[in-house]
This record gives C-alpha cells, sequence and structure tokens, in this order.
C-alpha cells in the first residue's frame, strides 16, 4: 500500500509541475528558431594499396555490421553495336568464383546472414562483424577471381533478351531510351542504347575481355563503414585485396557535351497501345559540383520541381489534376555533361495541356522572382535532408569519396550549408536562366498519337516523330476512312463468322478456360481457371503451385464474390450490372442503339474497326482486324482515386475447338501491370457445373 501511495504521490508532483510549466507557455508566440546547426564533419582515416586502391575507412560501433564498398572510377565507355556487354557483366559477377562455386558461394553468405552484390563498376558486402573477414575474402575472391562461364553467360544474356521484350511497351523505358539518343546522339556513351541486334553482337570473349580492361584496381576505391577499427580494416583490405594486379589501360577519351537544339520543337513516339501519355521537358547543361553557381542551381531546380512543394508539383497534380507527380532533376557530372529534364505521365486527354503548363512553368522560374518564403523553404529543406543524412555513417564516407572523384575542395561538405544559406533570390533566377531552357527545349511526348497529337499540333511546336529506338519517321497515318455499308453491325457478323458461324456459336453453352498466367517480376507462374457460361455465369480461380487458390471470383447470374487472402466480400451493384452484361458471345446481342463504329485504327500495326460499346453510363471499346475480323483487343476505363485508369486486353493466337475459334492468348494491360496467360486446355459445353459458380 506504502508502494502504491508512493508512486501516486509523485504522480501527482509531476502532473502539477506539468501544469505549472504549461501554464507560463504564450502559445500565441512562434518559438524563436534554434542556432543553425554547425557541421563537423569527421574525417575518415585513408591508405593506399601498392596497387592503386584508395581506402577510406569510417569507424562507427553503433551497431556491429560493416560493409565494403568498391567502386571502379572509370571513364564512361561507348559499346557501339555490342551495347550490353556491361549489363551482362554485372550479371555474372558475384555468382561464385574459381574457387568456390555458385551455389556454395550464395549459399555461404546467406547462412551468414550477409550480402554480396556487384556491377560492372564495383561490388558492395555487408555483414555482421564477427563475419567481417570471411565475408571480404569472399568479396575479394568473387572480384579478382570471378566465376565467368559460358553457360552462365547464355543464361543472362537470355534474360537480357526477355527483359527487352518487356519493355517493349513500357513509357518510361522507351521515353529514357529515346530522350538519351536525341539529347547526345546514338554515338555518344550517354546516347546509346541496348537492342536485341547489339545483345546478339555480343560474344562470351567480349564479357572476359571488359572484365580484363575495365575491372581493375588501376583506378578503385573501397570504403569502409561500420563496427571495425581503422587498423583491422587496413589489416584485411591488405590481406585480401593486395593480390589485385594493375593492368594497362587504353586511354578512353572523356565525354563531350553534345550542343541544344536551334530552337524548341515536340519529338513524339507514338504507342498506340498507351494509356497515358509520358512527357519529358528536357535539355543539356553543363554543370559540375565545383562550379561557383552549383547551389544555386540546386534551390532552383528544388523549388521548379524537386518534390511536393515544386512548381510543376502543385500545378499539374494539385491545381490541374492532371498526373500523380510532376517532377524535375537537374544532373551535375565532372564531365560537365549532363541534362535538365522535367516529367510526368498524364492522361492521354491532356496531353497537350500539361505541355502547355510544363513550359509555363519553366518560363516562371526564368522570369519571375521566387517568392523569398519559398526560398526560405526550399532552403530549410536541404538544411533539413542535410543534417539528417549525417547521422548515417555511410554518408560521412560517400561525402569524403565525392570531394576525391569531382575535385572538391576540402571543406566543400563543411561550408554546404552556409552556400545553401547565401543563395538568393537573384541567384535563383540567374540559375534558371543558365540551366533551364525554354527556347531551346526537346519536349518528348510518348503516348498514343490518335488522341493526343491533333492537341500536341496546337501547341505552336514543330512536332518530329520518332519510333521506339529514336528512328525518324513520317507521321503516323492514325485513322483511315471507313469502308460505304460498314456499320458497327456488319463488324459484329463478321466477327461471328470468322470464329465458326451462327449456328457453331449459338451452340456454345459453356466454356472452360485453364491458363498459365506470366506477371514479370513474380517468383513464380499461377494458373487460372476460368469458367463461363450462355446465361452470364462466371466463375476464376487463379493459384500457384504449393500456395493453394489466391484468388477466386463466382457469379452466379443474380450475385457474386471475390474471395482473396481469406477475405470474402461480395460484388456490388456496379460489378453485378457489368457481370450481367457479359457473356459468352456479346456481339451476338448486341443492338444498333448502344454501339458506334467509329474508325479504322491501328493496334500493334494491324489495321482494326474500333466499336464503341455503351452500357448504361459507362462506355468501352472494342478492336476487330479488317483482314481477319477477329476481336484482337477491347478497352476498358474505370475511375480510381481521382484518376482515370484504363485496362487493354489484347487477343491472339485463335485455334478452333469444337467447331469455334478461341484466342489461346490473352495480354492484359493495365498502367505499368502486363499479365500474359497462355491457354493450356479450353473445353466446350464440358468440364462445368453449377458448383463452379457457388
Amino acid at each position: 500500500m506504502k508502494n502504491i501511495q508512493n508512486k501516486l504521490s509523485l504522480f501527482i508532483l509531476f502532473a502539477l509541475m506539468s501544469f505549472g510549466v504549461n501554464a507560463q507557455i504564450d502559445r500565441s508566440t512562434i518559438p524563436v528558431a534554434g542556432p543553425e546547426p554547425r557541421i563537423s564533419l569527421e574525417k575518415p582515416y585513408e591508405f593506399d594499396l601498392k596497387n592503386g586502391i584508395k581506402v577510406l575507412v569510417v569507424e562507427n560501433d553503433k551497431l556491429p555490421r560493416v560493409s565494403y564498398s568498391l567502386s571502379i572510377d572509370n571513364k564512361p565507355a561507348f559499346e557501339g553495336d555490342k551495347a550490353g556487354v556491361l549489363s551482362l557483366l554485372s550479371a555474372m559477377l558475384g555468382n561464385g568464383t574459381t574457387n568456390i562455386s555458385k551455389d556454395d558461394f550464395n549459399e555461404e553468405v546467406d547462412f551468414l546472414g550477409a550480402s554480396v552484390n556487384f556491377s560492372s563498376s564495383g561490388g558492395f558486402a555487408s555483414s555482421l562483424s564477427k563475419y567481417s573477414d570471411r565475408i571480404l575474402e569472399l568479396m575479394a575472391d568473387a572480384t579478382i577471381n570471378p566465376l565467368l562461364t559460358e553457360e552462365e553467360f547464355e543464361k543472362e544474356k537470355e534474360k537480357l533478351l526477355e527483359s527487352l521484350k518487356n519493355e517493349e511497351t513500357n513509357l518510361d523505358a522507351i521515353t529514357s531510351r529515346v530522350g538519351g539518343a536525341l539529347s547526345y546522339g546514338k554515338d555518344h556513351v550517354y546516347g546509346e542504347f541496348v537492342t536485341k541486334e547489339t545483345i546478339e553482337n555480343v560474344e562470351f570473349q567480349d564479357v572476359l575481355d571488359y572484365y580484363k580492361m575495365r575491372f581493375n584496381p588501376n583506378n578503385a576505391y573501397i570504403v569502409v563503414v561500420g563496427d571495425i577499427s581503422a587498423k583491422a580494416a587496413k589489416k584485411q583490405i591488405k590481406k585480401y585485396f593486395n593480390s589485385w594486379e594493375k593492368a594497362e589501360l587504353a586511354p578512353i577519351a572523356s565525354p563531350q557535351m553534345t550542343a541544344n537544339l536551334a530552337s524548341s520543337e515536340i519529338d513524339f513516339i507514338d504507342m498506340p497501345n498507351a494509356v497515358q501519355s509520358s512527357i519529358a521537358v528536357t535539355n543539356n547543361v553543363d554543370l559540375k559540383m565545383s562550379d561557383e553557381d552549383y547551389f544555386s542551381a540546386l534551390i532552383m531546380n528544388n523549388i521548379l520541381g524537386g518534390g511536393g512543394e515544386g512548381y510543376l508539383f502543385k500545378n499539374l497534380r494539385e491545381d490541374k489534376g492532371y498526373t500523380y507527380g510532376a517532377y524535375s532533376r537537374l544532373g551535375s557530372s565532372r564531365y560537365g555533361v549532363s541534362k535538365f529534364n522535367a516529367s510526368a505521365k498524364v492522361r492521354n486527354v491532356v496531353t497537350d495541356s500539361a505541355v502547355v503548363e510544363f513550359l509555363y512553368e519553366i518560363k516562371r522560374i526564368r522570369t519571375e522572382p521566387v517568392d523569398p518564403q519559398t526560398l526560405k523553404d526550399a532552403k530549410a529543406k536541404y538544411v533539413g535532408n542535410f543534417v539528417m543524412a549525417l547521422e548515417r555513417p555511410q554518408t560521412v564516407a560517400n561525402y569524403a569519396l565525392n570531394i576525391k572523384r569531382n575535385n572538391l575542395p576540402d571543406d566543400f561538405y563543411a561550408n554546404y550549408l552556409e552556400n545553401i544559406n547565401q543563395v538568393s533570390v537573384e541567384d535563383v533566377q540567374r540559375a534558371a536562366d543558365k540551366y533551364v531552357s525554354l527556347d531551346q527545349a526537346r519536349i518528348i511526348v510518348v503516348g498514343k498519337g490518335s488522341e493526343v497529337v491533333s492537341g500536341l499540333e496546337k501547341i505552336g511546336l514543330p512536332i518530329n516523330y520518332f519510333d521506339t529506338y529514336a528512328n525518324p519517321v513520317a507521321k503516323p497515318e492514325f485513322t483511315k476512312p471507313i469502308p460505304a455499308g460498314v456499320t458497327a453491325a456488319t463488324v459484329f457478323s463478321g466477327y461471328i463468322a470468322a470464329i465458326g458461324g451462327t449456328e457453331n456459336v449459338e451452340a456454345v453453352k459453356s466454356v472452360s478456360n485453364t491458363s498459365e498466367v506470366t506477371i514479370p517480376g513474380a517468383p513464380f507462374k499461377p494458373t487460372s481457371v476460368l469458367k463461363q457460361t450462355s446465361d452470364k455465369k462466371f466463375s476464376m480461380v487463379m493459384s500457384a503451385p504449393g500456395m493453394g487458390a489466391l484468388m477466386k471470383q463466382a457469379f452466379d447470374g443474380e450475385k457474386g464474390y471475390i474471395e482473396q487472402q481469406g477475405r470474402k466480400m461480395p460484388m456490388g451493384e456496379d460489378q453485378v450490372a457489368k457481370m450481367k452484361s457479359n457473356g459468352l458471345f456479346p456481339e451476338l446481342n448486341m443492338s444498333e442503339e448502344n454501339t458506334e463504329l467509329l474508325s479504322i485504327s491501328p493496334v500493334d500495326g494491324v489495321d482494326a474497326y474500333k466499336v464503341k460499346v455503351t452500357t448504361g453510363e459507362d462506355s468501352s471499346f472494342r478492336y476487330y482486324a479488317v483482314d481477319s475480323n477477329l476481336l484482337i483487343r477491347t478497352e476498358e476505363s474505370q475511375e480510381a482515386q481521382g484518376q482515370t485508369v484504363t485496362t487493354l486486353t489484347d487477343y491472339g493466337d485463335y485455334k478452333e475447338v469444337e467447331g469455334v475459334m478461341v484466342p489461346f492468348l490473352t495480354k492484359i494491360v493495365t498502367g505499368p501491370q502486363t499479365i500474359l496467360m497462355n491457354s493450356t486446355e479450353v473445353l466446350i459445353n464440358s468440364g462445368v457445373s453449377a458448383a463452379d459458380f457457388e
């Protein structure tokens, strides 16, 4: 009882003290800001190996971990007609050594709870301090004696070719590839890109030669960070890396600056499948970290498009609602070869308007003095980020490495905040005028030409057309005239005839379709079993080996549900209405009142009749190949979180089943997500029961 009373007394005492303190606070007065943080950077311990490796050690015993970063500081190399060598070497390094097999190497790294990763320009290893000696030994062995086999080369080459296929419809990949090629030129180290042809040109010996010529200690740095003394780190590094021999390096010229355009233009890449447009407004810049106006340029870019508080974000997202986000980046390079780039992905219907707003904000940052409070906020953001970054020991090491690689003064980071805070309103405008072009801008737009080009033409800038590999092309023919007598009804009847005729189609009462599903990036391939009846019942079960059912949908003609991760949710009214409007072959019952033939439009290079179908307040589109009359695409859109999300479903590889042509290949594209479904078994009028829809 006494202990309880004592605790209660203490509680009351602290409560009264707190009340007394709070009572004296004037909450109407904004607290006075504390003093500017003083930057005191710990200088890493440094030493060199006899083979030229420069080592930096940052001791930090807060956690019992240590990391080793190997950075090979070579100039960028032009790969030419064998572009892809670097990618293949990166994939092959770190998969065993000539002393340890790939499986044994990876198993030991996993057993130690460590990580070891490599690229064509270095490597990284991290582990608990007590395993640091062994993990560094493994890293050094993989660096000096990599297991580069022809078998592994062929595997990685096939993976690289497959990844290139996945990029064929990726707006970001296409924008980056074409943007680099147009800004610098395909014969420039920053403008070249990997293609199927260049990958196929690469031979195993090319990878071995590149490793010998470029992966060596001549220009290497090793940064050690963590719970290890400088003395112990020096002993380890010497023990495992002293034997790495220097190589005779052929001289490589530094990248050269490429001139900007004489006047602004729009460079358009037609992607008929695109459900949104990718926009990049860019110009080349000569900016180095050692330049006097470097800090002014940093602040200027932050104000324009550095984040959610930037001009671009507030305009295109918060005000106009055109996009999820609009940002800009101003690059710097010790070679003086980099780019300014402002970008966003927007809905097709607002592509031209978004370009206009990009140009408006660029003109604004160049011509209007920035608001002093906005400038103050931008500085505060940099100060906060800089101070927070200093809490990470890796930051101290990276700063020291930056100073060496960029020929910066030793006090560059010690004076960082002072230089940021000295940036004035005039400095921001001067930096914008120098590094962000309005009259020499290259506006790269990747999108659906049939929906966006007419609007872009009204902007008044010349438009040049390119394919997805930056080759100039003539303006595409986005639509063709519809032949006389062709209507939505004739398109539907042509489709029914093409897949088997009315009699055979009407005889289909049920379909069971089993497919192998491919989801890029997924570690497994699910199986989908889809069942459907002519009276609009539907079920779909997706499962994976060893995991059972991942998802199930069922609709019995009146009601339905979706079950996923143990949760069973009934279908809403909209979903039920949509299910009731579907059928095995909706073309059999479509009327002139709710359909309209809009145009002949290209779908992956194939001319197709585009038919609009209206169901209540919703509209969708169906595309039928002009030459075969087969359905090759459907297009549906819906609102989600204030944005329009469009789903394209492509059909191909038609095969006859019980007298009816059925697509065995289905590709579903929703935003950046692509799903492929390859049918392995299609049953007509069998394999379906009432229990499937319960």
